[in-house]
């Protein structure tokens, strides 16, 4: 799945004293400060205020502020920033957030502190001709495209540089510069398999010297009459061998295939065991015999494969701010988000290879879309689309489909393992990560995996335990059962239904027992 990526590593910096230097460049953001240096007062209502000038990098000297007074004070960055969804980000204007009136005023700004909190409800920015208001106000927005207390974004991106504005016409928001929702990555994982035909792919490349040449079936079969070539192509069709080449050739037109639901087909077409199980290989799983998992509450479970060796890259396309643009259910990046650049012109993008190990459990089709027909279910899944519904109409240029039901139930399964095999196997729930697979033209199925930066992979606790599948199954249903009303919560917002502060929730996504690491980027 990952075949044609290329990984590079950091460049080292020569210790020579006249060599080129390597780094990261950086520039500075933001561009308001204020001083560390407090001045306390008492207002007419008997509060304590403590004030701090608020001042531009521009009337620094050597990183200090010198006052009226000529004494030097530090200076820290300012908390506050705005913000759009599309990731620009930017200095909050606090002459003209002062003044409102579009004032040619440039006199001393100050923050004044009248609680102890250090809530923006009890902070105002202050100027000396008089003019104050609370930082509170910043937050009101004027709506999609119209300008609130911040105005419209002016496409800043200080990241690339100076000079680097783009257009844009959302509203800017404000935003504290450490928040939780300042950055999302927007991250891309994909799992190395080997071909699904790995017999057709090996004999191709023994007789890759004869066949690289070949421009149709035809040649194939010319090649075909030497007798390395017709020992080697034993048992495999000219059409077979042909398909194999056009895909070594040009594999760029591998790209319009579907992440997953080749994942899926790969992990499915595991007959016995398959990839090599050497240290530096990058894929090696086994089917574990039913006969050692075959139980009762496991009759919805067509095959356990234990994968003792897998490799994930996962790169990173950009990011956002606000809200996360996680991948869509077949693990593509979703269609109709924008998010930020990561450079000027992107020639690569940052990336991590992960090795480890995986359980994956393979569903039985028709026992699930059983459990769909139900009409308990069918009413619950309505509810959870009327929720996605909401969430739709208020991110309008997203493109992201209503997951199947199937999907749900495979979620919250995982999950459910999730926290069950924590405990016995060695790697906190939050180290366990999940791929879910549910397409009706592929099949079910889930995959558990765990994995490491490391050169030496994980070891091995993960698939031990998966030899006991059955046992963590059973313990995980029962756990669900005792405990729904304790355990059994939802990841994100439920329903249209589902109210908090009057105003609806969104998502109609729903998971049980959720975990740190949830695929859609759910937290607890």
């Amino acid at each position: 799945m990952a075949e044609g990526l290329r990984m590079f590593a950091p460049p080292r910096e020569n210790s020579e004293s006249f060599s080129v230097s390597f780094g990261v460049v950086g520039w500075q953001f933001p561009e308001w400060f204020v001083t560390q240096d407090v001045r306390q007062q008492v207002s007419e209502s008997g509060h304590q205020i403590r004030s701090r000038q608020l001042v531009h990098r521009s009337s620094l000297t050597r990183g200090k502020y010198i006052g009226d007074d000529r004494k030097k004070q530090n200076v820290v960055p300012v908390r506050f920033v705005r913000a759009c969804r599309h990731g620009h980000i930017g200095d909050i204007d606090w002459y003209a957030f002062v003044h409102k009136d579009g004032s040619t005023c440039r006199a001393n700004l100050w923050m004044d502190d009248v609680g102890t909190s250090g809530d923006i409800t009890e902070i105002q920015v202050r100027c000396e001709c008089g003019q104050s208001r609370l930082l509170s106000e910043a937050v009101e927005t004027g709506g999609h495209h119209k300008a609130g207390a911040l105005g419209l974004c002016d496409g800043s991106q200080p990241w690339l540089g100076p000079f680097a504005n783009t257009r844009c016409e959302q509203p800017s928001r404000f935003l504290i510069r450490t928040a939780s929702n300042a950055y999302f990555p927007q991250k891309l994982a994909v799992i190395s398999l080997p071909p699904r035909n790995e017999s057709v792919s090996k004999a191709v490349e023994q007789a890759w010297m004869f066949l690289e040449v070949a421009e149709s079936v035809e040649d194939v079969k010319r090649e075909r009459k030497k007798e390395r070539v017709a020992k080697t192509l034993e048992g495999i069709s000219d059409e077979e061998a042909w398909q194999e080449i056009q895909r070594r050739l040009n594999p760029s037109s591998e790209s319009a295939s579907r992440l997953k639901p080749d994942e899926l087909k790969t992990l499915i077409a595991c007959e016995y065991e398959r990839g090599d199980d050497r240290p530096d290989g990058d894929f090696y799983a086994r089917v574990l015999p039913e006969a050692v998992w075959d139980s009762p509450w496991m009759k919805s479970v067509r095959q356990v494969v234990l994968v003792h060796r897998l490799r994930e890259v996962v790169a990173q396309a950009g990011f956002t701010r606000f809200e996360a643009a996680n991948t869509n259910v077949e693990g593509e990046l979703e269609i109709g988000v924008q998010p930020a650049l990561l450079a000027r012109e992107i020639t690569w993008v940052p990336a991590i290879e992960n090795r480890g190990e995986g359980i994956f459990i393979q569903f039985r089709t028709e026992l699930l879309d059983e459990w769909v027909s139900k009409p308990q279910v069918q009413s619950y899944g309505s509810s959870l689309n009327a929720g996605f519904d909401i969430w739709k109409a208020e991110h309008k240029g997203s493109k992201r489909e209503f997951p199947p039901l199937q999907y749900y139930l495979l979620h919250s399964l995982s999950h459910m393992l999730i926290t069950q095999i924590s405990l016995e196997c060695g790697y906190p729930a939050s180290s366990i990560r999940e791929r879910i697979y549910a397409f009706d033209d592929v099949g079910y199925g889930i995959l558990l995996y765990t994995g490491s930066p490391d050169s030496e992979g994980t070891l091995g606790g993960l698939v031990q335990e998966g030899r006991r599948i059955h046992e963590h199954m059973r313990q995980a249903l029962c756990r669900c059962s005792i405990g729904s009303q304790s355990n059994a919560r939802t990841c994100a917002r439920l329903s249209a239904e589902a109210r908090h502060g009057g105003k609806p929730h969104r998502t109609g996504r729903s998971c049980v027992c959720p975990v740190l690491r949830c695929r859609l980027g759910f937290r607890r």
